[in-house]
């Protein structure tokens, strides 16, 4: 069984490089213009999608510049359901989406597969607000087939600056059994991963093209990585005080 799952992600891994590339690459633009010109990628996901933020975060071979919006309301270890529930309240990103969060030169990354919900739709809106670029990474297709729980009727995907696809069906889950009523083993997570991670290293290769050395991590576990990490958080605290605590 394991092996027709993993089948199901290299699908949908060949149909994201093939239908997305452009896009990734045009993400990949932004990004290493934001990095250039000393911004900050910012990352936020409801539940499960807000892996994606602390998968980049502070990481080995990734860039330092990241910031993660982790709002604990909205994530599961404080209550599953109220998590559920707050991610479907009107205004509820107003709360944390505070006014010098987000700068001009940034990027902000949102990460809803099914993109109907009001808090991701918000903070999108209200990152657009502050001048950033945005970037969903999220599923038209699933959204479509829903109505939106937002009070304007909105989608993520059709408020933000870009978005990509990440090709999850309906109710995210990739397997079916004949003596089992419901769909099993999910794919958006691996797979929005797969998509933030393909952003970020097309990026490195856009700042190299430019002869700008990329803000990398090494991994605390070489010797020597903890000075060249030093200069990096050093620089980045102050906008990302996650770096500190």
């Amino acid at each position: 069984m394991f092996n027709h799952y993993f089948q199901k992600l290299r699908e949908l891994l060949d149909i994201v490089e093939k239908d997305e590339k452009e896009k990734v690459k045009k993400a990949a633009q932004k990004v290493s213009e934001c990095v250039q010109h000393d911004g900050i990628i910012h990352l936020f996901g409801c539940g499960h999608s807000h892996m994606i933020g602390e998968e980049l975060f502070y990481r080995a071979g990734g860039l330092a510049p990241i910031s993660p919006i982790l709002i604990e309301d909205v994530m599961l270890h404080k209550g599953a359901v109220r998590s559920s529930q707050l991610e479907k309240q009107q205004h509820f990103a107003e709360q944390f989406m505070i006014h010098d969060r987000i700068h001009p030169e940034d990027v902000v990354i949102v990460v809803s597969t099914s993109g109907r919900n009001p808090v991701p739709i918000d903070v999108a809106e209200i990152a657009k607000k502050q001048g950033a670029f945005v970037i969903a990474i999220t599923s038209p297709s699933y959204a479509k087939s829903q109505s939106s729980r937002h009070e304007n009727g909105q989608y993520l995907y059709s408020s933000v600056d870009l978005s990509i696809d990440n090709h999850i069906e309906v109710g995210d889950a990739l397997m079916t059994q004949k003596s089992l009523d419901v769909p099993f083993g999910s794919g958006s997570t691996v797979i929005s991963m797969a998509i933030a991670n393909g952003i970020m290293v097309e990026a490195v290769k856009i700042m190299l093209e430019n002869d700008f050395t990329p803000p990398i991590f090494k991994s605390g576990n070489i010797d020597g990585a903890e000075e060249h990490n030093r200069e990096l958080i050093n620089k980045y605290k102050s906008r990302i005080p996650m770096l500190e605590i």
